[in-house]
């Protein structure tokens, strides 16, 4: 007996990269000078670029917030790219029911990060190449 389709919530996002040196307090400083400038951030992803670079993937709540803050501050950032973000109860299969309707649409999923809360939800970022965004959304009824 199959279980009913899980409840979750899929929205179209944008998301930044800054690169920061690879030392300690380096992501500390640009999260509080973002902190201060009122930019709160949906997701966060750190990744070593290098032997002493590290690449933030910054999703903002509100994209021009971001860009029009950052620019002020001197702040660099690559951007915009697009993305999913996927909320949801937490269940057995959440994620391979997305990546089912995905993959019977011919769409690959080249990245994707996600975590649960504990308490029963997940979060999920997925990304898909930019030719095909638009086709992942319409999949996923976004």
């Amino acid at each position: 007996m199959k279980e009913e389709a899980m409840a979750c919530q899929i929205r179209r996002v944008d998301y930044f990269k800054a690169t920061v040196k690879d030392q300690p307090g380096e992501a500390y400083e640009l999260l509080s000078q973002l902190a201060s400038l009122g930019v709160n951030l949906l997701a966060i992803t750190l990744i070593p670029i290098g032997p002493m670079t590290t690449q933030m993937t910054l999703v903002p709540e509100d994209s021009l917030k971001l860009v029009n803050l950052a620019a002020k501050a001197r702040l660099v950032l690559a951007g915009p790219q697009r993305a999913l973000l996927v909320r949801g109860d937490d269940q057995l299969g959440a994620l391979a029911e997305i990546h089912a309707k995905l993959a019977a649409a011919r769409i690959n999923v080249y990245a994707s990060n996600g975590v649960t809360d504990g308490e029963g939800h997940y979060c999920y970022i997925i990304n898909v190449r930019a030719e095909d965004f638009d086709r992942a959304a319409k999949t996923l009824e976004v």
